[in-house]
């Protein structure tokens, strides 16, 4: 049965520090953007964060 469960996280979660990294940098996002008043610039702001978390990903699982 824990096979099977853990099978079935692989599913959705091949990569767990990538998911932690972007739901961390998603938590962040959603409090501290807001907070910092960058109006339009919030949007392209995640998308940055996003992008860098799966460079440093792509970097650690290259190695």
């Amino acid at each position: 049965m824990k096979a099977v469960l853990k099978e079935l996280f692989g599913l959705f979660v091949d990569d767990a520090s990538l998911a932690i990294g972007l739901l961390i940098w998603v938590a962040i996002a959603g409090y501290v953007l807001p907070l910092l008043s960058l109006g339009s610039w919030s949007g392209p702001m995640l998308a940055l964060g996003i992008a860098i978390v799966l460079v440093v990903s792509l970097r650690k699982v290259g190695r």
